[in-house]
């Protein structure tokens, strides 16, 4: 049986967007830092602590055992990365920084995908094509569409370039709760999807890959990698839906 689809009123939306921007805040901060040389546990630790400055408390850590404050996948890894002061960042990486809050009972989630020093314009491309997918996503967050419009948008996007959408994980509502319904996925499905209503917050999370689908997870439990080893991308942003356009809660601007 699936989970009922949570509306937030007006008020609760308001907190979510404090929560977001913790969130984004932190990304950008961070966005700032990235060099080569840098381990992944040191970004760990500055998001950490600017979180908890906020008087909010990291979202993932702890959460069904992951370690981390933050998910962060490098090249070929797709997402749930795990921070290790051994992991080091190089000239031509791709980092993926996925970060979560939770403040005064409301979830905020979003995630980037930055480059570290100079990376090839093949990798700068599939970047650039992620992101704005997302935003194709966003464009289809209208009272009265079905959530399937979204997914189709972002697959349509990214298809035109020859990238492919990582099916095994999906986006998802978000509200008091990190992981809520309705599942967004980044591909269409043949089957009915819910409508979009005022109230509902969206976490949109398109995850493109350079070459197959196919991902697999790794010995740790968490780290998901492509199965033919090419670069992957990961965005997103928690949107809410109201009577006019969406608004993006996690918004770095």
């Amino acid at each position: 049986m699936s989970q009922p689809i949570i509306l937030k009123s007006s008020a609760e939306i308001d907190i979510m967007f404090q929560a977001n921007q913790i969130v984004a805040g932190t990304l950008k901060m961070l966005e700032s830092r990235i060099e080569p040389g840098i381990s992944t546990w040191q970004l760990d630790r500055w998001a950490e602590d600017n979180c908890r400055k906020c008087d909010s408390i990291p979202a993932f850590k702890g959460y069904r055992g992951f370690p981390g404050s933050l998910c962060v996948s490098i090249n070929e890894q797709v997402v749930h990365g795990i921070p290790s002061r051994k992991i080091i960042l190089h000239d031509g990486d791709i980092i993926s920084i996925d970060f979560g809050v939770c403040f005064k009972g409301y979830f905020g989630d979003s995630a980037i995908t930055v480059p570290v020093g100079n990376i090839s314009n093949e990798v700068k491309l599939l970047l650039q094509v992620t992101e704005e997918s997302l935003y194709k996503g966003i464009e289809q967050v209208r009272v009265g569409r079905r959530i399937d419009d979204i997914s189709t948008a972002v697959q349509k996007h990214v298809e035109k370039f020859g990238y492919s959408v990582v099916r095994k994980f999906v986006g998802h509502g978000i509200g008091s709760n990190l992981h809520e319904a309705p599942e967004i996925p980044n591909y269409h499905r043949k089957k009915r999807t819910a409508r979009i209503l005022p109230g509902m917050v969206l976490a949109i999370e398109p995850m493109i890959n350079m070459g197959t689908h196919d991902v697999k997870v790794l010995k740790d439990g968490w780290t998901v990698v492509t199965r033919d080893g090419r670069p992957s991308a990961h965005f997103e942003h928690s949107v809410a839906v109201t009577e006019g356009d969406p608004v993006v809660l996690s918004s770095r601007d």
